[in-house]
């Protein structure tokens, strides 16, 4: 439960004054549903006012606050024409301060004549005159003491101004509760952070204070590191069971090449950790073509070679169905019996699954979310493999081992490689493997950047290309966060190609049924179709290795970490094989940037380290994943500086301080509850 002392924090953002059903939709689209969202929405910039006594042409371009006093009106002859108020300083200098919109009445209500007001906004010159345009104040000499000379700017949505956000921002501080420290004090008393409240306080009143911000992305990152090491303790605390396989199925495999290095590492690594009482929890980090599915494929050997069943979970149909296909290929004629399910599998077909899964003939499931429901019981579930897991957050992890009697040991596998401060920060509580090294064979992909006006000179190398007997990719945008859109790019592309090409161009979207998207997969497999379009569901694991090209339009909308991906579709065969990326005109420094990483390197783990200072820590895997943990106030610069200070401070305070049951453990628990890691950990009640 959550502590009492939050409540007011929790309460809907209704609850601030000034709020009804029509301004929470704006806030709503900020992500602002709860006072404490409104709380952690942080201004990203200020505006400094000048205080001046005189009008001076040297100010111009320059936000300032004077005293002045309106001495005549010009009020346009429409409703939509500018109102303009001449108004002098002082020292007799003029201004005409002008307003557009609304009507002449409001203006000299707002500015009546001869009465001096304290008038704030930018100077401009206009002409020979100076001018300003829509001031941002316009108070009463009494009222105009409250006027900060520093404003925060809020990032804002339409239909809500940054001047209201601040209100709001106010309102939710005095609703802060002051709450215990759960800061190491020697730790807190050399970073000179203040109290959390105070540092709410101070960062919304200023900006630019370092201190408040440091120390507020601080305890986001600690909330995190704490919630992981406390999963990891419980889960090392769960006995779970040795697996040790007598490699009679892993003799047995003939595989076309020998492991190398680092898969040969890598399943040493696992073989040791199924050995132990303790579940494996381990993260398996490969770049795009390294041999994941080899290492989960000897891995779910073990657990079959031990007499106990494993489930390797993928997180779309089309993967799911592609592993299937595959280790069906690998592992013919050892005598493993493998099943598939997904959400798709009805009737007879899913029944005889489910049966096979709890009487213990069938050792391998493969499948997406569907193969953890409710229904669905192992007789001996040993190993579960998790591939994409950056689609899985934390809570989904907890869930996976919960299915098993013993905690069954667990697997998970990422094509996207993770910089190290991410790993870190949200997969703290698992060892790590990467596969650095590349099967034989296996080429660079050489990348080119196009502009799309040479989109035509594209086209006819795509003809060049299909006439040779060989298959290519053609991704389409992200035309913004709908899949509606993006579909209709692709389906626009489709048909401009198929003008060309006829019935040798296929098409696969996001919202497209299961059956209608394996049925185009399968035929552009087999050779039939020359040219895949595709949205970005084709991002992980489709593999058709005589697809050696793939054009990506519009790569300057992607992130880097997932232009990588997309690339990785290609180079699965031996010989040469092209990406090549469309980019618009209006290019910004990041993307030019991002472009011309990709243009000169392969290497998965430095794009991914680019990517994170690029693009930020939330940004980094695509579109933000339901399943991980959000951080609000922690920039990827700030984790990973503080990253280490708080992963030591959190083992401190469970290897030292008491853990959750000690007096700073209490104020911990606030933290976790405050920061919302409590979800992902569900094992505070047994803190």
């Amino acid at each position: 439960m959550r502590p009492d002392l939050l409540n007011p924090l929790f309460a809907e953002v209704t609850a601030l004054k000034g709020i009804g059903p029509q301004l929470a939709k704006p806030l709503e689209r900020l992500g602002l549903a709860r006072v404490v969202d409104v709380a952690f929405h942080l201004p990203t910039g200020w505006v400094d006012r000048l205080p001046r006594d005189e009008l001076m042409a040297a100010d111009a371009g320059r936000v300032i606050a004077i005293r002045l006093t309106p001495v005549s009106y010009k009020m346009g002859g429409s409703a939509r024409a500018p109102a303009r108020v001449h108004a002098v300083d002082a020292h007799g200098n003029y201004v005409t301060l002008v307003y557009f919109g609304g009507g002449s009445g409001w203006v000299k209500k707002l500015l009546p004549l001869n009465e001096p007001r304290w008038v704030s906004g930018k100077l401009e010159t206009y002409g020979q005159e100076l001018q300003m345009v829509h001031p941002d104040h316009a108070l009463p000499l009494d009222e105009a003491e409250g006027l900060a000379m520093r404003e925060a700017i809020y990032p804002c949505s339409e239909g809500i101004t940054s001047r209201r956000l601040g209100n709001f921002a106010a309102q939710a501080i005095e609703r802060a509760p002051e709450l215990p420290e759960w800061i190491e004090p020697s730790l807190k008393a050399r970073h000179d952070w203040p109290d959390w409240r105070a540092a709410l306080e101070r960062i919304h009143a200023d900006p630019s204070d370092a201190k408040a911000r440091e120390r507020l992305a601080y305890d986001e990152v600690f909330a995190t590191q704490l919630a992981l090491l406390l999963v990891r303790g419980e889960a090392r605390a769960k006995r779970g069971r040795p697996l040790k396989g007598d490699g009679r199925l892993r003799d047995a495999l003939k595989l076309p090449y020998a492991p190398t290095g680092a898969q040969s590492r890598t399943i040493r690594e696992i073989e040791g950790d199924m050995e132990q009482h303790r579940p494996m929890l381990r993260l398996l980090q490969g770049d795009v073509g390294a041999g994941k599915t080899l290492v989960a494929v000897m891995a779910l050997l073990i657990a079959v070679e031990s007499g106990c069943q494993g489930a390797l979970l993928a997180p779309t149909e089309i993967l799911a169905r592609q592993h299937f296909e595959t280790l069906g290929r690998l592992l013919s004629g050892i005598g493993v019996n493998i099943a598939i399910l997904t959400g798709r599998d009805k009737g007879k077909a899913r029944e005889a699954t489910l049966m096979g899964l709890a009487d213990g003939s069938i050792d391998i499931l493969i499948g997406t979310h569907a193969i953890f429901q409710d229904a669905v019981s192992y007789r001996d579930l040993g190993l579960v493999v998790v591939d994409e897991q950056h689609r899985f957050g934390v809570a989904q992890r907890m869930m996976l081992q919960a299915k098993a009697d013993r905690p069954p040991h667990l697997l998970v596998m990422t094509a996207t490689p993770i910089p190290r401060t991410l790993t870190l920060a949200n997969y703290g509580e698992m060892d790590v493997s990467r596969l650095d090294e590349m099967p034989p064979g296996r080429q660079p992909i050489e990348t080119s950047v196009i502009s799309e006006d040479r989109l035509g000179e594209v086209v006819d190398g795509l003809a060049r290309h299909l006439s040779n007997g060989g298959q290519a990719y053609w991704v389409c945008p992200l035309v913004e966060e709908s899949e509606k859109s993006d579909m209709a790019a692709a389906e626009a592309r489709a048909e401009t190609l198929r003008q060309r090409f006829g019935e040798r161009v296929g098409l696969v979207h996001g919202r497209m049924k299961g059956p209608e998207k394996d049925a185009v997969m399968a035929r552009f497999s087999s050779g039939e179709l020359g040219v895949l379009v595709a949205t970005t569901v084709i991002e992980v694991g489709v593999d058709v290795p005589n697809a050696t090209l793939i054009v990506i339009e519009h790569a300057d909308r992607f992130g880097l970490a997932q232009l990588h991906q997309l690339r990785g579709r290609v180079g699965r065969g031996g010989g040469r094989s092209v990406c090549v990326l469309l980019r618009g005109n209006a290019l910004s420094e990041t993307s030019r940037a991002r472009l011309a990483l990709m243009r000169e390197s392969n290497d998965g783990f430095r794009i991914a380290e680019e990517d994170l200072r690029l693009r930020g820590a939330g940004e980094l895997l695509g579109t933000r994943q339901s399943g991980e943990m959000q951080f609000r106030l922690a920039t990827p610069e700030m984790m990973a500086e503080l990253i280490a200070s708080a992963h030591g401070d959190a083992r401190l305070l469970i290897d030292r301080d008491g853990g959750l049951k000690g007096e700073r453990g209490q104020a911990a628990r606030v933290a976790l509850y405050l920061f919302e890691r409590d979800a992902a950990v569900g094992l505070l009640r047994s803190g």
